[in-house]
C-alpha cells in the first residue's frame, strides 16, 4: 500500500511548501506567483543562487540554473540525497511529506484502501505503525555539538528570564544566543540525545514579521536544519516522565516547554513541542510508543473572536486531529474559549495559574 501522490499534493498548502523549504535551508519568501527559494535542488544550504521558483498555479518548482521543472516530491528526493546522503524513491518522498503533515490519502488493493471519506479513523494501532512509521524511519543527520559552547551569551537571554523561564531551565536546555543572526538559539536532540538541529528565535520584530519568529540557525556556512515533523522538542528529556505519568502535552513552541519546566520542575515535565501548527503522524507515534493514556493538544490561540474565520480554521484542524487519533488514545484540547490569553499566545504564556485553569478545563470532542 502507498500514499496517493496526487491526493497528497492536492492537500499541501502554500504554507506547507514554505515550511518544507525553510526546513531544507531554502530561505523562502512569498511572491506574487508563489515562492522564491535558494537552489537547494542541487546545492547545499547557503550555496548557489536564489533561482528556485514555486508556482502555485501548477504546484511545480522551476529551477532556472539547470534542474528544470519538478514537483515537491522530486525536490525531497534531491534534498535528502544532497544534505543527508540518503537514497529516497518516489514512494518514500510521498510518504515522508504525508506523514509530516498528517495527510491520509492512500492507494492500494481495494480491501486495503483507506478512501478519503473513511480516513477519519484508522482501524488498529498495529496498522498505523506498519503503514505510516515502520515503512518510513529516518535516522536524522547529526551535527557537531561543539558550536553550542560558543553560544553562551547569558545577558542576551534576559527577555526569556523576564517571562518566567528560569536560568536553571535555560542552562539545562542549553539555550544560547547567536549574535550574527540576533537569535536566541534552541538546540534540538532526538530520542537518543543526538544533536540534530539548531533553531533560532529572532529578536528582530521586523524579521519576525517578514520571515517568522523561528528559523534554522546558519553559522559558518552551516545551516543547522532538520525535518521538524520527524522529532518532538523535549522528547529526549521528558520521555521517561511522560511514560510514567502516561500523559503528554503538545505545545507549538519550544518556549512553552521551557515555561512548563520552570513552573512545574524539570523532572515533572510532560510537555513537548511539535514546532509549528501541524502535528505529524510520526510525532503522535513517538508518544504512542510511550503507552500514553492521554495526549493533550495545547495550540496557540490563533483567533481573535469566537466564531471568526480563524476560529473556524482552528476548530476544523482540532477536529481532524481528534478523528485521526481517537482510536489509539484519549485526545483532549486546551481551548481558550474565554480568551484569557492573548491573540496568538500559547496557553502557558499568561502564567502558571491561568494555565492550570485552562488545563483543568480541557475538553474532549
Amino acid at each position: 500500500m502507498a500514499y496517493d501522490k496526487l491526493e497528497v499534493k492536492k492537500s499541501l498548502s502554500l504554507d506547507n511548501i514554505f515550511e518544507l523549504l525553510t526546513e531544507w535551508g531554502g530561505d523562502p519568501e512569498y511572491t506574487e506567483f508563489g515562492l522564491l527559494s535558494a537552489t537547494i535542488c542541487h546545492n547545499e544550504p547557503g550555496e548557489g543562487s536564489r533561482k528556485l521558483y514555486y508556482y502555485t498555479n501548477s504546484s511545480l518548482f522551476q529551477c532556472y540554473t539547470g534542474c528544470g521543472s519538478f514537483d515537491v516530491f522530486e525536490l525531497a528526493i534531491k534534498v535528502f540525497q544532497i544534505q543527508n546522503d540518503m537514497e529516497m524513491d518516489l514512494n518514500d518522498a510521498v510518504r515522508y511529506i504525508a506523514v509530516k503533515f498528517g495527510i491520509t490519502s492512500m492507494s492500494g488493493p481495494e480491501d486495503e484502501v483507506y478512501k478519503t471519506e473513511d480516513w477519519k479513523i484508522l482501524k488498529t494501532y498495529d496498522r498505523i505503525q506498519e503503514i505510516e512509521l515502520k515503512d518510513y524511519h529516518v535516522e536524522l543527520k547529526e551535527y557537531d555539538d561543539n558550536i553550542l559552547s560558543h553560544l553562551n551569551y547569558n545577558i542576551a537571554l534576559t527577555p526569556w528570564l523576564q517571562e518566567d523561564i528560569t536560568k536553571e531551565v535555560l542552562d539545562k536546555a542549553m539555550i544560547g544566543y547567536f549574535p550574527g543572526g540576533d537569535q536566541i538559539t534552541i538546540p534540538h536532540f532526538d530520542g537518543k540525545n543526538r544533536f540534530i538541529g539548531l533553531r533560532g528565535r529572532t529578536m528582530s520584530k521586523e524579521e519576525a514579521e517578514q520571515y517568522g519568529k523561528y528559523r534554522p540557525v546558519k553559522c559558518n556556512q552551516q545551516l543547522y536544519n532538520h525535518p521538524l515533523g520527524m522529532n518532538l522538542y523535549g522528547y529526549n528529556w521528558n520521555k521517561n516522565t511522560i511514560k510514567a505519568m502516561r500523559k503528554a502535552i503538545i505545545f507549538e513552541s519550544e518556549k512553552s516547554v521551557l515555561k512548563y519546566a520552570s513552573y512545574f520542575g524539570w523532572d515533572n515535565n510532560i510537555s513537548i513541542a511539535c514546532c509549528g501548527s501541524h502535528i505529524s503522524n510520526y510525532q503522535i507515534q513517538l508518544l504512542l510508543d510511550l503507552n500514553v493514556d492521554e495526549i493533550i493538544i495545547a495550540m496557540d490561540r490563533q483567533f481573535k473572536e469566537l466564531g471568526d474565520e480563524e476560529w473556524k480554521h482552528l476548530t476544523d484542524n482540532l477536529t481532524k486531529i481528534f478523528n485521526r487519533y481517537k482510536n489509539y488514545t484519549t485526545i483532549s484540547f486546551i481551548f481558550d474559549k474565554e480568551m484569557i490569553t492573548g491573540y496568538k499566545s500559547s496557553p502557558i504564556d499568561e502564567g502558571k495559574e491561568k494555565f492550570l485553569k485552562l488545563f483543568k478545563e480541557r475538553v474532549t470532542l
